[in-house]
């Protein structure tokens, strides 16, 4: 069993940003759990399925191959055999993953790779549930969370550079349903584990939050 370390929290708390960096100074493999519900939901919207319609969410998450690969240092997320590293970050994949994480079809085929993955390395791992649920016996747990104003302004910014017309009222709004979706689904909603660490980043710098968790884990090692 390898050495893990998981970070749940919501949308835009600077996740995958700090699992990344955290990784890269401790030489750990980066699982971006987010990455392969996007996955699975560019999957499901490519079939044409409705969100809201379980069966078919059900029967078609079945066919989608979802596997995790490092090429030169990065994680690159493959879907049947294609790099969707590109396709799996707007808005539409966001808001569709946020439903059909939530069906226990999905859940179920997904939390497997990534437990097999914590199995045969030290991990970094980034998501809702995987404190609670996923890797429940994670050495290091921390729960990182910003004001939903905060992570908006940030999501605002990175649509911004990528040349794309956006409204941060609506990105807001968009982030306070995602949360209240995420925190009142009946299976793996999102919630601190009894043991984590709540990390607040909503006025700290990508460095200062990567270096309290790095204290976290100096200690536990």
């Amino acid at each position: 069993m390898g050495y893990q370390i998981a970070i749940d929290g919501p949308a835009g708390a600077g996740k995958s940003t700090i699992a990344k960096k955290i990784a890269g100074k401790l030489g750990f493999i980066y699982v971006d759990t987010g990455a392969m519900y996007r996955a699975m939901a560019l999957f499901l919207m490519n079939k044409g399925i409705d969100a809201t319609d379980a069966a078919a969410v059900s029967l078609n998450c079945k066919d989608a191959d979802i596997t995790i690969r490092y090429e030169n240092k990065e994680q690159v997320v493959y879907l049947n055999g294609e790099n969707v590293n590109g396709m799996i970050r707007t808005e539409q994949v966001s808001n569709m993953a946020s439903v059909t994480s939530a069906n226990p079809d999905v859940r179920k085929k997904l939390v497997q790779l990534q437990q097999k993955l914590a199995a045969d390395a030290d991990v970094v791992m980034d998501g809702r549930d995987i404190g609670t649920c996923v890797l429940p016996d994670a050495d290091v747990k921390v729960f990182l969370t910003a004001g939903s104003r905060v992570r908006a302004e940030r999501r605002y910014k990175e649509l911004v550079k990528k040349g794309e017309e956006c409204d941060i009222d609506v990105i807001e709004k968009d982030i306070i349903e995602r949360d209240r979706q995420d925190m009142t689904r009946e299976i793996s909603p999102l919630t601190a584990a009894d043991d984590a660490v709540l990390v607040d980043s909503s006025y700290m710098t990508i460095d200062e939050v990567a270096d309290a968790i790095m204290k976290m884990t100096a200690k536990k090692s």
